[in-house]
């Protein structure tokens, strides 16, 4: 049970951290939390639903879905953040365009789709056969979901640490007027960086809704939440305390639930990152772990 409930722990973890570094990626390089975040989640989610409705393969359909959210993104940027940058309008005004779009994107969706649940279920993931190995059990669906959230994951990771658009990212991050006097073109630069998180926001909400077969309207409530418990606790604008912070909280959750606290596995969760937080206020990883990347 304890096995099973790990790996349980490790599945929900990536998805999690695939989420959150999404959400720190942005924060690193802009000091403000996109609270569309969760609303693009959503939407990449409905996509994909959308696409396999129309007999789109679910590898294609993840893919084209994640590309979507990627692009909602950019348009997110330029129409929330990049006109409230240009006037210097600090950090709480963008925070509140943001969650503004979020709004107009549930909006869009529920008049798209209604507020009815919507199912995979004619991809047959419900008949996703389990594979035994010693004491745990998981489903190869499962087992594509953590595969899928882990390449993209190690991606990002060389994409920060080997590439040229990766220098410009943490240079920005660093010091954006620096960067800019060295030739980063900083709007672009920032545009790709909505890209890339809002492409990794968009893959967590299509891995949510095949996880557990089930798109919704309101699936990107939670683990909004969790996003930000997740980056307070790994450090904020640090993408290797996302992911540690992530895979803490999936386990604390699986845990929590083995143990019969279901009913208090979210009072579980925020008070484990409340005694982290009292323990080290900055976090795992602290501030300016993005800059190490």
């Amino acid at each position: 049970m304890f096995a099973q409930q790990v790996l349980n722990g490790v599945f929900l973890g990536a998805v999690y951290a695939l989420f959150a570094v999404g959400y720190t990626l942005v924060f690193g390089v802009l000091d403000i939390l996109n609270l569309a975040h969760a609303a693009i989640f959503t939407a990449a989610a409905f996509s994909a639903f959308s696409l396999a409705t129309m007999g789109v393969p679910l590898p294609a359909a993840f893919l084209a879905a994640a590309i979507v959210a990627g692009i909602l993104g950019i348009l997110l940027d330029k129409v929330a953040f990049a006109p409230l940058r240009r006037r210097n309008a600090g950090t709480l005004v963008p925070l509140i365009s943001s969650i503004g779009v979020a709004i107009i994107i549930g909006a869009t969706l529920r008049g798209i789709y209604g507020v009815d649940e919507r199912h995979f279920a004619t991809n047959g993931l419900d008949a996703a056969p389990a594979i035994h190995v010693g004491p745990v059990t998981f489903t190869t669906v499962e087992l594509a979901i953590f595969a899928a959230a882990i390449a993209l994951m190690l991606v990002l990771s060389w994409i920060l640490r080997a590439t040229t658009l990766g220098r410009r990212i943490r240079a920005v991050a660093e010091d954006r007027v620096a960067a800019a006097l060295l030739g980063v073109n900083l709007e672009r630069t920032i545009a790709a960086t909505f890209f890339i998180a809002s492409s990794l926001g968009g893959a967590a909400g299509v891995l949510t809704g095949l996880r557990y077969n089930s798109v919704t309207l309101d699936m990107g409530g939670p683990i909004e939440l969790k996003g930000l418990a997740i980056i307070i606790l790994g450090g904020m604008g640090s993408v290797t305390g996302a992911v540690v912070g992530a895979f803490i909280i999936g386990a604390v959750e699986t845990l929590a639930t083995a143990l019969g606290l279901s009913e208090w596995r979210d009072a579980i969760t925020f008070g484990v990152m409340f005694l982290i937080l009292v323990l080290r206020p900055t976090g795992l990883f602290g501030k300016r772990a993005l800059r190490q990347a």
